[in-house]
C-alpha cells in the first residue's frame, strides 16, 4: 500500500469510528482521544485529516446521511407519484429500523436531538434538501396544481413524522401500543398503512378550496384501489 493509499485508509477508519462514537456519546461527550484509540491511529490524526473535532462531526453526519438517503432517492426515481410515495415511505421506514451503517443515522439523529451540539442547523438543511425536494415533488403530483406550497409542506411534515416515530418512540412503547412484537412483517404492514393513510390525506387536501373540504377524493376511506399496483 502506498503512503497516499494508507492516508486515505486512515482517514476512512477515523470517520467510521467517529460515527460510532458520536452516535453512542454525542458530540460533547465524545473525546478525540477515544476516537483515535478505537480507530488505532495517532491522537494527532483528527487535526491532520479533518482540522478539528467540529469538522469531523459534520463529516460524520454527511457520511451517515448519504448512506441513509441514497436508497430513498434511488427507490423513488421512477413510476407514478403514488407508487413513488409508497416506495419512499417503505424505504424510509426500512432505513429508520435498520442496523449497520444505515442504522447509524437514526442513532446519531436521536443523540443530536437529546444533546444538541449547535453545529448542525445550517449543515443539516443543506444535507437533507435533495430528499425534501424529491418528496415535495411526489406530493405535488398526487395533490394536483391547486394545492399551495404551504399545503405541500404540511403534507411533507405529516408523512415524515409518521415515519420518524421509529426513532423517537421506543420499540417497547410501539409494541405496547400495537399489542404485538415489532417484527419485520409488522413493520412492513405499518409502512403500508402509513402509505395508504398518506395517499388518502394528500388526495383530501387536493379537494379543498379556501380551506373547506369538498367531496371526498376518490378512494378516500377505502383500500385506495385506484392506486397503480406495486411491482
Amino acid at each position: 500500500m502506498t503512503k497516499r493509499e494508507d492516508g486515505k485508509e486512515t482517514r476512512r477508519r477515523l470517520l467510521i469510528t467517529a460515527c460510532e462514537v458520536f452516535a453512542e456519546k454525542g458530540y460533547r461527550k465524545a473525546k478525540v482521544a477515544d476516537i483515535c484509540i478505537q480507530a488505532g491511529v495517532n491522537v494527532a490524526s483528527v487535526n491532520y485529516y479533518f482540522g478539528s473535532k467540529q469538522t469531523l462531526y459534520k463529516e460524520a453526519w454527511q457520511h451517515v446521511l448519504e448512506n441513509f438517503q441514497e436508497p430513498v432517492l434511488a427507490d423513488t426515481a421512477g413510476g407514478s407519484p403514488q407508487r413513488r410515495l409508497r416506495r419512499h415511505i417503505q424505504t424510509l421506514i426500512q432505513n429508520f429500523t435498520a442496523g449497520g451503517d444505515i442504522g447509524l443515522f437514526s442513532r446519531l439523529y436521536l443523540m443530536e436531538m437529546v444533546n444538541p451540539s449547535g453545529l448542525m442547523q445550517d449543515a443539516w438543511h443543506e444535507i437533507i434538501e435533495p430528499r425534501r425536494r424529491e418528496l415535495q415533488d411526489i406530493i405535488r403530483g398526487i395533490a394536483g396544481p391547486d394545492v399551495g406550497e404551504l399545503g405541500i409542506r404540511f403534507c411533507e411534515l405529516s408523512i415524515v413524522n409518521q415515519c420518524r416515530m421509529f426513532v423517537t418512540i421506543k420499540n417497547s412503547d410501539l409494541e405496547y401500543m400495537l399489542d404485538q412484537p415489532l417484527k419485520p412483517d409488522l413493520i412492513k404492514r405499518l409502512a403500508d398503512h402509513i402509505a395508504d393513510f398518506s395517499l388518502a390525506g394528500i388526495r383530501a387536501v387536493g379537494t379543498r378550496r379556501d380551506g373547506h373540504p369538498e367531496a371526498p377524493a376518490a378512494g378516500c376511506g377505502t383500500s385506495l384501489a385506484g392506486d397503480p399496483p406495486d411491482p
